[in-house]
């Protein structure tokens, strides 16, 4: 087992404040319960801190169970539902209707069993003081979850999906290990923009009704603590913004404000915005933290309230996971600082290191993020190479984020079906326009470009050509001892695949499936992990393991739920669906204990 303590900012920060968290904690387990309702020194029932979609779901909970909300964030109005605005839209169900569609026969046996399989917890599931003791609980709760009421929940919103099921993180290879047995990620019929609407029309609703209160531009820098329980948030006023969504905002300060409330729920997002956090936290088992980096969120997603919630006494365990994609491509036209996008493969295209050496099986297409990314790291280089074809691409890449999939996120039937005989546009639009793409009819053409896009000559044509060649004889029988060839085959045997994410099997040197295409691809900051540690109220633990007064956090502040929900790796659909339902928990817990 690692050393769960990463080196770096997080760290460091906890070595500086942990005398007030031990103070805190004294307090707590010496003073009484406090009296829940607002009182006339409150300011509200209570303060949801961050207005992405956690804040938004538990916020749209608290309102309905009549209690009066202050909804802050440092951002304007315009960045409302926060970085689930900007994603693809995948949700997690296990056994939906979509499955049963396409064939699919899935359980929640079967799912415990790749969750279990993909975290790997490690860290005390058994002790109650344990790193990984709420993060394990936590995801048996949420496997029930999307086994059970989450479809029929966000149907009854309003939602609805992509009939076709993908297929992400197929694993490592063992049916207990890593990734999904089955594809298992919806797609949302109008991707995070409509994931984010039931609940925001929800909150606006409850601002008509007086219920909730927005505060833009309030930046919150302290949790007051009194008597051990949290009773509101200090902070500081910044100046107006009309900033677009996604843009970064001015951070100059107007003013300071004070509220009150008996309870506070911080649901603020992550750290993969703050390259340095990212970097300070990186575990060792993923190699050497990158040099180079590009961003999959926007500026906003600072990190800033994991340590302010520490300050207050909250317990940050898991700091060291993270998630991470290695298919980025730099955005040609950004809107945030260094913005990227991920390419969402099939599983086709042939993946090379640097230097030109193909990775080897669980480092497919698709397969395991987090290896891949330790294989990248290893090879001394921060990005790594696909080469493909035009007849691939057309029908095997789709870039993540709503802006990037206009048709699902306008629900666009006509613009969807135009995907079946031509590249979809915003693909299209990366080849010719952004710089990570290199494309030539033959491939000394292919490779010259290569170096010349990275200004170096690491890839050699003989040593290319001799892999390409190698793999291409491995297609002429319908059985192969290429792992590759054999995940292209498997995907085709899914109906899914063989409409939308496969295509058929061919040679890469073919002409006709031409021209050849290489991709550089970066790696991609993205998700924080780890987190506040929760109870399965999500009420925020101490030090001690003991629940702080007042005091809640959910979404990605709080690894998604207990601190740590995904454990090691992902199965992909769950970062949303984690905010959903652990906002939800947040709220519905806060609007109880608030009940006069």
């Amino acid at each position: 087992m690692e050393n769960s303590s990463a080196p770096g900012a997080i760290t460091r920060r906890r070595a500086l404040t942990v005398a007030g968290g031990v103070l805190a904690g004294a307090a707590l387990a010496q003073a009484a319960s406090p009296a829940f309702g607002a009182t006339a020194a409150s300011d509200a029932d209570a303060i949801v801190v961050g207005h992405g979609l956690a804040g938004l779901v538990a916020t749209a909970e608290l309102a309905a169970a009549g209690r009066k909300v202050l909804l802050l964030d440092q951002e304007p109005e315009a960045s409302l539902g926060g970085q689930a605005f900007w994603s693809f839209g995948g949700l997690f169900f296990v056994d939906s209707a979509e499955q049963r569609l396409m064939g699919v026969k899935d359980s929640r046996e079967l799912a415990w069993q790749d969750w279990l399989g993909t975290a790997g917890f490690d860290r005390g599931v058994d002790d109650p003081e344990g790193q990984d003791h709420w993060a394990h609980k936590w995801a048996e709760a949420y496997v029930d979850f999307a086994a059970e009421e989450k479809r029929a929940w966000l149907a009854g919103l309003g939602m609805q999906w992509f009939p076709i099921v993908g297929w992400a993180e197929r694993g490592g290879g063992l049916a207990d290990g890593h990734g999904n047995s089955v594809p298992r990620f919806h797609v949302t019929w109008g991707t995070g923009p409509a994931v984010v609407e039931p609940f925001e029309k929800k909150v606006r609703a409850a601002v008509e009704d007086r219920l909730v209160t927005f505060r833009f531009r309030h930046r919150v820098d302290e949790l007051i603590v009194t008597g051990g329980a949290v009773t509101g948030v200090r902070g500081a006023v910044l100046q107006p913004s009309d900033a677009a969504r996604g843009k970064p905002s001015s951070r100059t300060v107007v003013g300071e404000f004070e509220l009150k409330a008996p309870v506070v729920v911080v649901t603020s997002g992550g750290i993969g915005a703050d390259h340095d956090l990212v970097r300070a936290n990186w575990p060792a088992r993923l190699g050497s933290p990158p040099k180079s980096m590009i961003t999959g969120v926007p500026a906003h997603v600072d990190g800033r309230m994991l340590a302010i919630t520490e300050r207050a006494g909250g317990r940050i365990v898991n700091p060291d996971r993270m998630w991470h994609y290695t298919e980025g491509l730099k955005n040609y036209d950004p809107i945030w600082p260094g913005h990227g996008i991920r390419i969402l493969p099939g599983p086709s295209s042939m993946w090379f290191d640097a230097t030109g050496k193909r990775f080897s099986s669980p480092d497919i297409p698709g397969y395991d993020t987090l290896h891949t990314l330790k294989s990248i790291t290893g090879s001394g280089h921060d990005y790594s190479w696909f080469v493909t074809t035009q007849k691939i691409i057309a029908k095997e890449f789709a870039l993540s984020g709503s802006e990037q999939n206009p048709d699902l996120t306008e629900k666009n039937i006509w613009k969807l079906l135009s995907r079946i005989w031509q590249t979809p546009e915003p693909i299209e639009r990366f080849k010719e326009k952004g710089e990570d793409f290199v494309v030539a009819k033959t491939l000394p053409e292919l490779v010259a470009g290569m170096n010349e896009l990275t200004g170096d000559d690491l890839i050699d044509l003989a040593g290319l050509k001799r892999q390409i060649e190698a793999r291409d004889r491995e297609i002429d029988n319908p059985y192969t001892k290429d792992v590759q060839v054999m995940g292209i085959r498997n995907a085709l045997a899914y109906p899914g695949d063989t409409l939308s994410r496969t295509a058929s099997v061919h040679r890469i040197l073919d002409p006709s499936a031409g021209p050849l295409i290489a991709v550089r691809l970066n790696i991609l900051t993205r998700k924080t992990l780890g987190g506040l540690q929760t109870d399965l109220s999500g009420r925020v633990l101490n030090a001690a393991g003991t629940p702080i007064a007042g005091l809640y956090a959910a979404g990605e502040v709080a690894g998604f739920g207990g601190g740590g929900v995904h454990g090691y790796r992902s199965l992909e659909g769950t970062f949303l669906g984690g905010c959903l339902f652990s906002g939800r928990t947040a709220g519905r817990a806060a609007a109880a204990a608030t009940e006069s």
